[in-house]
């Protein structure tokens, strides 16, 4: 069902440091800032032959990175995102297994201006797993 790593999301206190070090230490190419209101992050994408790493940056004391980093002070990996060819069969095919399906269970837009859904980390050895619409 899951097709390939879309990306793996690590929280970070100060975007622009994260990709500065990314960009001029590592020579890797990163996008601009893009604030995402509706996640309550900003995030940027360290692009990568094969993959991408999303750096995702608190937006406002309310947002769900923010409760991360009060409980990682140095920040980490947030989530991994796989590819779904059609991610409303993969989320109905995940709830008749007993995965837990964050939020109201209905696909959000994401960060790549596709759907995406989030799954329960408890039910995935402990990671976040995000869902992506290839």
């Amino acid at each position: 069902m899951i097709g390939r790593l879309n990306h793996v999301a690590i929280a970070v206190r100060d975007i622009a440091k994260a990709s500065a070090l990314y960009r001029d230490t590592l020579g890797a190419k990163v996008t601009a800032p893009v604030a995402q209101p509706a996640h309550g992050v900003t995030v940027v994408f360290v692009e990568l032959p094969n993959t991408k790493i999303e750096f995702l940056e608190p937006l406002g004391a309310d947002s769900p990175i923010a409760r991360f980093l009060d409980k990682n002070p140095d920040g980490g990996i947030h989530h991994v995102c796989y590819e779904v060819d059609d991610i409303l069969a993969a989320r109905d095919h995940l709830k008749a297994q007993g995965a837990r399906i964050l939020g109201d269970g209905e696909p959000k837009i994401g960060a790549h201006d596709k759907p995406v859904l989030f799954l329960h980390p408890k039910d995935f050895n402990g990671t976040l797993v995000e869902l992506e619409q290839a």
